[in-house]
């Protein structure tokens, strides 16, 4: 008898399950090799799809379906896109003349550019300049120890000079921290293997009925997410998954399979997220997705009076509420839950200190998922193999079109265009003013422009029913144009609102100007973004590259090419927590990871 899995982790969970019924079962390369064995019992990694019975041989071959029922796959035809998630994140490696620059040996100095050079025969040197002058040519065979410095930007990047004792004491500084993050790592991954787990049970019919209320085709980086997270639930080990997507690449779809799962096993789910807009917008997506199940859905939220979060916390704690969907809250220490068995976080990097110390306590106890839109580098993922687990989902949806981007100095004609535009074909506007002391005055001035138009404001200093009022009827579509501040970066998302307007988009960082672009284009229809500048002139270089970069990458999925200096620094705190930044930035990220990654081995 032969058993087949379909991958190295369904093998390895299907060994663990037989030793644990004490059988004993001898591992294979090919079905070919166990046919020439001389063994009664084998296991192998091979593409069958049913259990089959060859005769002329004698041998029952059993795939995973006849072990365990039919399995959970899903045979929809996904689109397949061109763009290689780690390719596009691997577009990190760009080196322009004069930038940072790190030699492993003797630290941070300034591109040159390539040189032949005769020294013992006719070769090409890369060139190192270094603080002082002084020059380092490096010939390309020896380019592995060298690598682009990222880790400040450009302008505050270190510069070394030559031989002195600097660079020696920020490495060792350096590598004491990632000993510590490398022990604080582990620890985590060894409690979380002692404590163990129950591993989850998937109803296959149940699950798909489930998916079918997903109205599109999943890309094929959703799918492998999807797969990914099954797999970890259906293991004895927690999971502890980073879900890494650009912002409306379907991570939510993933949140609520997971929870699915979860909660049809009986076990109860908490979903964090960082303000009080998204809970309501997931509450209203789980509620709806979730009628035709025997599975309540509560929130728990500021908006919610103290009656009905005086229930719902009872719920929580007599195991009537399945899933539970709040802010920080939810994880404060007075909370009970009966039978926690999954916890999904919503951009972790917007937690305080605090709530990320509980969630790391939690950790070793339940499933944990963890979305985030802020690239996570390759690099840093391949050092972290195996302790924290990432799925990247890098391609957009099918019907999902890129965002027209143009930068521009103030011109009320252009500006009136747009907006008149995304109003006729029944769409609403985003209108950005970061400054809440002129937001009034701005949202006159836009009233003035587009007389016919309906407009409200919204901002972070309002009252919070106020503000939960104006953005439910925005969503509502009540009215046409928002005056907003940057508080609708991580907002609710409006299908029906196209057209976003950066008024000073010179004073946002590239990071937080993707994010705002990527509020619109949500629906079938063309998105359009205009960032309005005083003039080329009087913004500062910084500014001026950002817009550049923003401009020139319409793509979508673009968040991860846009992975610079800044996006790498919260990628890292991401994964990591925040007091490495400073460690990132002495050494550069390059090198970072390299210690990380051989301390984790080590």
């Amino acid at each position: 008898m032969l058993i087949t899995a379909d991958s190295l982790g369904r093998q390895d969970l299907i060994i663990n399950k037989l030793k644990s019924a004490k059988h004993k079962i001898m591992l294979f390369p090919s079905i070919q090799t166990f046919i020439e064995s001389d063994a009664a019992r084998g296991i192998c990694i091979a593409p069958i799809d049913s259990g089959v019975y060859l005769k002329s041989l004698d041998l029952h071959i059993w795939d995973e379906g006849c072990l365990f029922g039919q399995r959970v796959t899903r045979n929809q035809k996904v689109k397949r896109y061109k763009a290689n998630p780690e390719d596009i994140i691997s577009n990190l490696t760009d080196l322009h003349l004069d930038s940072p620059i790190v030699h492993i040996d003797h630290g941070v100095g300034r591109y040159r550019g390539l040189k032949m050079m005769d020294y013992d025969g006719e070769a090409e040197y890369l060139e190192i300049e270094y603080l002082g002058g002084d020059k380092l040519f490096v010939p390309v065979s020896s380019l592995h120890l060298v690598s682009r410095y990222s880790g400040a930007s450009e302008e505050n990047a270190p510069w070394h000079k030559l031989g002195s004792e600097v660079w020696k004491k920020a490495k060792q500084k350096a590598a004491k921290k990632v000993k510590d993050v490398a022990a604080e790592l582990l620890s985590l991954y060894a409690q979380r293997e002692a404590a163990g787990g129950q591993a989850m049970q998937v109803d296959a019919d149940d699950f798909q009925l489930f998916c079918d209320g997903f109205p599109f085709d999943e890309t094929e980086d959703q799918q492998n997410a999807i797969n990914a997270v099954i797999k970890d639930m259906q293991s004895p080990a927690h999971m502890d998954r980073v879900i890494c997507g650009d912002v409306g690449f379907g991570k939510t779809e993933i949140a609520l399979r997971a929870a699915f799962i979860a909660a049809n096993e009986g076990k109860q789910v908490v979903l964090l997220v960082p303000t009080t807009l998204l809970a309501q917008q997931h509450y209203d997506n789980f509620v709806d997705r979730f009628v035709a199940f025997p599975i309540k859905v509560e929130l728990l939220s500021r908006f919610v009076s103290g009656k009905d979060t005086k229930a719902a916390l009872a719920a929580c704690e007599n195991g009537q509420a399945d899933i539970v969907i709040g802010t920080h809250k939810l994880i404060q220490k007075g909370i009970k839950f009966k039978s926690l068995g999954l916890v999904i976080i919503d951009e972790e990097h917007r937690f305080g200190v605090k709530q990320k110390d509980r969630l790391k306590q939690l950790k070793t106890d339940v499933d944990f998922l963890t979305l985030t839109a802020t690239p996570i580098p390759r690099t840093l993922n391949s050092a972290l193999s195996g302790l924290r687990d990432l799925s990247i989902i890098a391609t957009p949806p099918k019907a999902r079109l890129t965002v027209k981007t143009q930068v521009m100095e103030w011109q009320s004609n252009i500006i009136n265009e747009a907006c008149t535009r995304e109003i006729q074909r029944g769409g609403q506007v985003y209108f950005l003013h970061n400054e809440v002391q002129t937001i009034e005055q701005m949202a006159e001035s836009i009233q003035k422009i587009n007389p016919s138009a309906r407009v409200r404001v919204a901002h972070g200093q309002m009252n919070e029913k106020e503000l939960q009022s104006v953005m439910v009827d925005f969503y509502k579509q009540r009215f046409n144009i928002l005056v907003c501040t940057t508080i609708i970066e991580s907002g609710i998302d409006v299908p029906s609102a196209n057209t976003i307007i950066i008024n000073r988009a010179d004073k946002l960082g590239l990071a937080q100007l993707h994010q705002l672009r990527g509020r619109v284009g949500r629906s079938h229809h063309k998105a359009f973004a205009y960032m309005i500048i005083p003039s080329w002139k009087a913004i500062s270089k910084d500014a001026k590259k950002r817009l550049e970069a923003i401009e020139s990458l319409e793509d979508l999925g673009a968040g991860f090419t846009l992975a610079t200096h800044d996006m790498e620094i919260r990628g890292s705190g991401e994964l990591l927590g925040e007091e490495q930044s400073g460690q990132i930035q002495s050494i550069g990220f390059s090198l970072y990871c390299d210690m990380l990654e051989r301390a984790v081995t080590a």
